[in-house]
C-alpha cells in the first residue's frame, strides 16, 4: 500500500525533461549536442522584446511588487481585451478574461473548473500535455490518433463519433508539436459539431466545453492563416475558453504572463480556483505588459524579425532533410507552417547500427542522440504510440550558422543504417 496519493502514484514524468536531464549530463562533460528539444528560446538569440524589457525594468523601479488581484490587473485586462479583439476579430468584456503566469495553470484550472471523475476528455495524439492533465483531473482518456495528411490535426469525422456524452475538448492551433495549423473548413466543422450537441443538452446535463490552445497564434508564416473559433462561430463563444499569452510569441517563457477569455461563469470559477492556488503573474510584469500589447507599432516590428529569424531556421532545416530524402535516405518532413516547430519522420526501427538493430523508437531516440549528436522529442512523448517514427524538432535554441554541420551528421548517420 503506498503512503502517496493515487494522483501522485499515477503520475509519470515528462519525456522531454527525461531527455534533458540527458543532454545537460553530456553537455556537462564536454559532448557537443544539437539541442532542439526544448520549446524555449535562448534569450542570446532570441530576447524579449527590447521596449517590454524596459517597461518590465520600470515597473519594477516603480515598486510594483504587491499582489495582483485574482482576475490580474485591471489594466492588463484591458490590454487584452484591445489585443484579442484587434488579433482574433472577438470581444471579450473584462470579466470574460482572466490572467495568470503563464498557460499552464489556466490550463490545469479549466481542467479542474470543468472535467470531473471520469469525465470523457477529447483530444488528439499527439498533443502537447492532454494525457497528463486529463489524468490528473481522473477524467476519461478519449484519444484521437491524428495523421500527417491532415497536419497531424483531429478532423470533424474524427471528432464526431465521440462527441456523445464528453465534457471537454482540447484542441491547439498552431498547434505543440507539429508546428502546424488547423484549416479553416476543419474548424469550423468543429464548432458546428460543438454548437449541435449543446442544443441537445438541457436542464443540469453539462455542457460540452472546447479548450483552445492559441500560444503561437501570432507565428505563423507565408500564406498560412490563424483562426479562432469564436471568430468563425460567435455561438462557440458560450462554449470555447482559449489560453495565451506572451509566451512563444514574444520569446517570453520566463516572463510568465498568460490569460485566458471565456464565458463569464466558467472564466470566474477559473479566477476562483487560482485564488487558492496562487497562480497569478507578478503585478510588476503585469503592469508593464498591460503598457506593451498596445504599442501595436513596436508589436508588428518586433513580430517581423523575430518571426524571419524562427522561419530562416525551420526553412534551412526543412530544404536539408529535403535533400536527404531526395537521396534515398529515410526521412521526412513537414513544410514549416507556424510556430518554432518541424514535425520530421525518422522511420529507422528495424535497421541495424554497426551490426546492432534498432529494435524500437526509443533505440531511433539514442541512435540519433550518441551518432548524429541530434537530440529531438519523439512523438510518443506527446501521447501517440511508442511506435510512431515522428518527431518535433524545436529551434527556439537554434544557432543558424550550426545547421549545415548538424544535417551532416544525421545525413552520415543515416547512412550508415542498413
Amino acid at each position: 500500500m503506498s503512503s502517496l496519493s493515487q494522483l501522485a502514484e499515477s503520475m509519470t514524468g515528462s519525456e522531454i525533461v527525461r531527455l534533458g536531464n540527458e543532454i545537460s549530463r553530456r553537455v556537462q562533460q564536454g559532448e557537443k549536442i544539437y539541442n532542439y528539444t526544448i520549446g524555449d528560446f535562448d534569450p542570446q538569440i532570441f530576447p524579449v522584446p527590447a521596449l517590454l524589457e524596459e517597461l518590465i525594468i520600470e515597473s519594477y523601479r516603480q515598486k510594483n511588487t504587491s499582489y495582483p488581484p485574482a482576475d490580474g490587473n485591471l489594466e492588463l485586462r484591458e490590454a487584452v481585451s484591445k489585443f484579442v479583439q484587434r488579433n482574433d476579430s472577438v470581444h471579450y468584456a473584462l470579466n470574460e478574461i482572466q490572467i495568470a503566469s503563464g498557460g499552464r495553470p489556466l490550463i490545469y484550472a479549466v481542467f479542474k473548473t470543468i472535467v470531473d471523475k471520469d469525465d470523457k476528455v477529447i483530444y488528439a495524439a499527439p498533443s502537447w500535455n492532454n494525457n497528463h492533465y486529463t489524468g490528473m483531473n481522473s477524467g476519461g482518456h478519449c484519444v484521437i490518433e491524428a495523421f500527417p495528411e491532415n497536419n497531424f490535426m483531429p478532423s470533424a469525422a474524427d471528432i464526431a463519433p465521440h462527441i456523445p456524452g464528453a465534457t471537454l475538448l482540447c484542441l491547439c492551433s498552431p498547434q505543440n508539436p507539429t508546428g502546424t495549423v488547423m484549416q479553416k473548413e476543419t474548424m469550423e466543422g468543429i464548432c458546428d459539431l460543438v454548437l449541435e450537441e449543446n442544443k441537445k443538452r438541457t436542464g443540469k446535463e453539462k455542457k460540452l466545453y472546447l479548450m483552445f490552445d492559441q500560444m503561437y497564434s501570432l507565428l505563423t508564416y507565408g500564406d498560412t492563416k490563424h483562426y479562432h473559433p469564436v471568430a468563425l462561430r460567435p455561438a462557440m463563444k458560450d462554449y470555447t475558453i482559449s489560453v495565451d499569452g506572451i509566451s512563444k510569441s514574444f520569446a517570453a517563457t520566463g516572463v510568465r504572463v498568460g490569460w485566458a477569455t471565456g464565458p463569464a461563469n466558467v472564466i470566474g470559477k477559473i479566477r476562483a480556483l487560482l485564488s487558492h492556488t496562487g497562480g497569478w503573474a507578478p503585478m510588476a510584469e503585469q503592469k508593464a505588459t498591460a503598457r506593451y500589447l498596445v504599442q501595436y507599432d513596436a508589436i508588428d516590428q518586433f513580430l517581423e524579425q523575430f518571426k524571419t529569424g524562427l522561419y530562416e531556421r525551420l526553412l534551412a532545416i526543412y530544404r536539408g532533410l529535403m535533400a536527404m530524402k531526395e537521396k534515398g535516405l529515410p526521412v521526412d518532413c513537414i513544410a514549416p507552417q507556424a510556430g518554432i516547430y518541424l514535425t520530421i519522420k525518422l522511420p529507422l526501427a528495424g535497421k541495424t547500427a554497426n551490426g546492432t538493430l534498432l529494435e524500437t523508437q526509443k533505440d531511433v531516440t539514442e541512435y540519433l542522440l550518441n551518432k548524429a549528436r541530434l537530440a529531438i522529442v519523439p512523438f510518443y512523448a506527446f501521447g501517440a504510440g511508442d511506435s510512431s517514427p515522428w518527431y518535433r524538432m524545436s529551434v527556439g535554441t537554434c544557432v543558424l550558422s550550426e545547421i549545415p554541420e548538424m544535417l551532416a551528421l544525421l545525413e552520415n548517420a543515416l547512412q550508415e543504417l542498413s
